[in-house]
């Protein structure tokens, strides 16, 4: 009878731990259920929870920031790199017109090119700065973001357990009788298994709200380290740069500015010509007509100006308005 009794007890013992933890994933499933359906849950259960949801939100943005700042500052060094390489294309450029202009208008135009091209190899100066930026950013989001989110994972699977088991006790309780012993013993394994997970829950919680912490004040450190370089290369640019524009500034500040005239010649079919003449300072650029040249120029205004009355505009007409202009 002894062996008998033994087996008994040993299926009764298996049945009872397989019926718990079906209880218990049912009543897990329950409550990740709840969570995912949006519904309300106990107020004071959240409530207590407040100081780890507000760590988790803040955890969140730190998560989000990161990601975007990478984002932000590899757009922003495409931008630097072609922009310096525009600039010191038009410095290119004014330099390849000054050697072709012995005028006071090409030595500002070398002047203006030797200082965009200075320009644009000082910017390029800012890559550096950002590069570095760059990588510590990507190995703080890789290193510390994603351990912290390892531990919130692992966290968040451990609150889940522990309100699945406050549901399971919550529903224990409701059908509790005094009188009955099972009833008794059932709510008091319940109850236990509540503080299992209630005592894992809060260690990891602790866990959560300490790396949390030191996420949010290593990220001051290092970005203010990486902003400090950065910061100091763009004033030493932006400086050099001012220098330099203003020396040329000062350097031309009493050359005659261009001047625009726009004369506008009403036709009879009612549409306009518009006639754009440069008059540029001789001190400038230096051109002096000759004399020959102005009586067959007034020829060419008398010309046009007849046939700007008539309205009727031949190909010898258009021919005066080319040398004209």
């Amino acid at each position: 009878a002894g062996p008998h009794r033994c087996s008994r007890r040993w299926t009764t013992l298996r049945d009872s731990s397989v019926m718990a933890r079906m209880q218990k994933k049912f009543w897990k499933t329950k409550q990740v259920l709840i969570k995912a359906t949006g519904k309300k849950e106990d107020e004071y259960v959240v409530a207590s929870d407040a100081d780890l949801d507000s760590k988790l939100e803040f955890f969140r943005s730190v998560q989000l920031t990161c990601t975007e700042l990478l984002k932000v500052i590899e757009k922003y060094q495409h931008r630097i790199t072609r922009l310096s390489q525009e600039e010191n294309e038009l410095g290119l450029f004014l330099r390849f017109q000054a050697e072709r202009d012995r005028t006071k208008a090409g030595n500002m135009m070398e002047a203006t090119s030797k200082a965009l091209c200075t320009s644009a190899k000082q910017r390029m100066a800012l890559c550096p700065p950002l590069q570095r930026m760059y990588q510590e950013v990507e190995t703080f989001r890789r290193r510390a973001i994603a351990d912290t989110l390892l531990t919130v994972s692992r966290m968040e699977k451990a609150r889940t357990e522990y309100r699945g088991a406050l549901l399971w006790m919550k529903d224990v309780s409701q059908e509790l009788d005094p009188d009955t012993y099972k009833q008794l013993e059932k709510f008091r394994k319940v109850q236990s298994q509540v503080r299992g997970t209630k005592s894992q829950f809060e260690k990891l919680k602790n866990d959560v709200c300490q790396k949390v912490d030191m996420l949010g004040a290593s990220r001051c450190n290092m970005l203010s380290h990486s902003l400090c370089t950065y910061q100091t290369t763009l004033l030493q640019f932006w400086e050099k740069t001012a220098n330099a524009m203003s020396g040329i500034h000062e350097a031309f500040q009493g050359h005659i500015p261009y001047q625009f005239t726009t004369i506008k010649v009403r036709q009879q079919s009612s549409f306009f010509i518009y006639f754009l003449f440069f008059n540029i300072s001789s001190s400038i650029y230096g051109i002096h007509w000759r004399k020959s040249l102005i009586p067959k120029k007034k020829r060419r205004m008398k010309r046009l100006e007849r046939a700007t009355q008539t309205g009727e505009f031949s190909f010898q007409s258009f021919k005066c308005l080319k040398t004209l202009v």
